[in-house]
Order: C-alpha cells, then sequence, then structure tokens
C-alpha cells in the first residue's frame, strides 16, 4: 500500500549547508561584454537624432547622456548577481540558485529529465562559457536553464545527468 509519511521542518535539508559550485570565473565578464555592446549601440542610436535633426530641437537633456547615467548600474550589475548564483550536483538531483533581491532555488529531479542539452553563443565560445538546459517531464515550468557553466564543465554535466536517467548519449 502506498504511503506518504509526513516529514518533520526540522528534518528537512537546510540549502545553506550545501558546497555551492560557482559559475565560471570569466562569466561576470562575458556578461558585461555584452551588456557593453548593448550600451554601445544604445548610444549609436541616441545620436542618430542629433545627427539628423541637428542641435536645434534637442531636448534639454540630451539622451545619450541618460543612456551613459544608465549604462553604470546596468554594467556593474554581473558583478553584483553573478557571486549570487551557483548549482549543485547530488545523487538524486541538481539544484541551482539565482537572484540578488527576489532568489529562487531550483532544484529537478534526475527521474523527471526527458532530454539534456548544452549550447554557447559566439561571446561565449570566446570566453569558454556554455549554457546547460535541462528539460523535464512536467513542461517548460520544470525545466532547469543554468548559464555561466565552463565549457568542459557543461559537457561534463550533460553525460553525468544523462548517465543518471539511463539515457545513451548516442540517443541523444
Amino acid at each position: 500500500m502506498f504511503r506518504n509519511s509526513e516529514i518533520a521542518l526540522e528534518d528537512l535539508p537546510d540549502t545553506d549547508e550545501l558546497e555551492w559550485q560557482p559559475m565560471h570565473p570569466s562569466y561576470a565578464r562575458r556578461m558585461q561584454m555584452e551588456r557593453l555592446i548593448i550600451t554601445l549601440i544604445a548610444l549609436a542610436g541616441s545620436a542618430v537624432p542629433y545627427i539628423v535633426v541637428g542641435s536645434a530641437f534637442a531636448p534639454t537633456v540630451p539622451i545619450w547622456a541618460l543612456v551613459i547615467i544608465l549604462a553604470v548600474p546596468f554594467l556593474s550589475w554581473p558583478l553584483i548577481s553573478v557571486p549570487r548564483r551557483g548549482y549543485v550536483v547530488r545523487d538524486k538531483d541538481i539544484i541551482f540558485k539565482s537572484g540578488v533581491f527576489w532568489r529562487s532555488v531550483t532544484a529537478v529531479p534526475f527521474n523527471r529529465v526527458q532530454h539534456v542539452e548544452t549550447s554557447n553563443t559566439p561571446l561565449d565560445r570566446k570566453f569558454g562559457l556554455a549554457n546547460l538546459q535541462i528539460y523535464t517531464a512536467g513542461g517548460s515550468a520544470g525545466d532547469l536553464s543554468i548559464s555561466g557553466l565552463g565549457a568542459d564543465v557543461a559537457e561534463r554535466l550533460r553525460v553525468y545527468v544523462l548517465d543518471k536517467v539511463g539515457i545513451s548519449i548516442e540517443d541523444n
């Protein structure tokens, strides 16, 4: 007969006691590079009205000045957010934490995993990074994406998870 016994709250594992693995050391720099590219595009776009129309119709506070002011926290944010990310691989699941103000901890049990893949962008490849995407049987709400892993670590994790769920690498 099926039984689902209660567990006392004090018996639940504490995520603070886990040995969290940090993201790759160059992940923050990679994010800053991406944000710098976005900022430069915004800066170039904000200069277009001045070039086309001229300074006669320019607003009192130039748009490019606002872009520069907003760029400082935009470019600094990865230095704050990346150290607060981490992952733990346990015997039966993988756990990922993220967030500065709104923190989240996501655990994906290996018995729910349907598919695992790694991916990377040209910018990721320049920094030696990859993303690990884990698809679960529960649909998109149960999926887990871990960005900022070293390319070798992401591939080792992919192979490990596939081995845990019993899917051969040739099938994937």
